[in-house]
């Protein structure tokens, strides 16, 4: 659950009003691709509360499937608060102890069928970060056998790990079944200890993955294959949120990958999503249309 601020440039002791949210990047990853007409399932759980129930209700009017959304008895639905100082400063604070419970997504909650046959399958750097979260994601990595396109989220976030080494030695078992890895330049460092786009996107390539891209923010984004270098600028926009941009980047990825579009439309299609979400106070609710996105688009053009 996102709770965010009605007001920005004040912290939170000053904010007087809030708006609830569907929230966390994989369910906004999800929300996003849906939005493009994408049939989109999520695996995750939620807790025995009201919150929980209002969870589950908006996957399903935003259109994500959530029937493999299980409901924890046990713990508490997860609240994450922001502050917004556009254009660059939105301080995260997480409610998730003793146990968040979509880090007890578990094997019996997968379909294994539907994980292998799935054309795309998206997971996350923050899912391994606890167990049992992250012995059923590099099982259900592991059924894909490197089927494309099994997608790794570089989502590194320190709150939730003991240390970068840790994460770096959970990142290096997925990259061993994913072919698309997906991060900035502070999340490759910790996955192959490169910031520099091109080497992160080279280690990445080592790794066996099949495409690396690498977002490097009013730079834009750098994808490499082993075959093809492409780099696409930013869009400019007046930055309400930014906190949403990278989950509308990566349905919209998902949309061009799907989609058979060569990387360079597909990355520039993805920058313009993030674009308008950044433009947006919410995430979820925030997420584009193609018909939003073809018209930024030809703004460009």
């Amino acid at each position: 659950m996102d709770i965010y601020p009605l007001q920005s440039g004040v912290g939170l002791e000053e904010v007087s009003t809030f708006g609830k949210y569907l929230g966390g990047t994989a369910a906004n990853v999800s929300v996003a691709a849906a939005r493009l007409g994408r049939d989109v399932a999520l695996v995750s759980r939620v807790g025995d509360d009201p919150f929980g129930r209002y969870l589950l209700a908006e996957l399903t009017r935003l259109g994500v499937d959530n029937r493999r959304v299980a409901t924890d008895p046990e713990h508490k639905t997860p609240i994450t608060f922001c502050e917004i100082f556009p254009p660059d400063d939105f301080p995260l604070y997480f409610y998730r102890l003793p146990k968040a419970p979509d880090m007890c997504i578990s094997i019996d909650q997968l379909d294994e069928d539907e994980v292998r046959g799935a054309r795309i399958l998206w997971s996350t750097v923050s899912g391994l970060s606890e167990e049992p979260s992250r012995s059923t994601q590099l099982h259900a990595l592991a059924l894909r056998a490197r089927r494309a396109h099994t997608i790794l989220d570089l989502d590194y976030r320190p709150m939730f790990w003991e240390s970068p080494d840790a994460a770096t030695e959970q990142i290096a078992l997925a990259l061993e079944s994913v072919t698309v890895a997906v991060g900035n330049r502070e999340e490759c460092e910790v996955a192959v200890g490169e910031t520099d786009p091109l080497r992160a996107a080279d280690a990445l390539l080592e790794r066996g993955v099949e495409l690396a891209i690498v977002k490097q923010g009013p730079k834009g984004v750098l994808a490499k294959t082993r075959d093809e270098q492409v780099e696409v600028e930013p869009f400019l926009i007046d930055v309400v949120n930014g906190l949403g941009a990278g989950d509308a980047f990566g349905g919209a990825l998902c949309h061009g990958l799907l989609s058979g579009w060569g990387i360079e439309r597909t990355l520039r299609y993805a920058n313009a999503a993030g674009a308008i979400v950044a433009g947006r106070l919410e995430c979820s609710t925030a997420m584009p249309t193609s018909d939003e996105v073809e018209a930024l688009l030809e703004q460009r053009t």
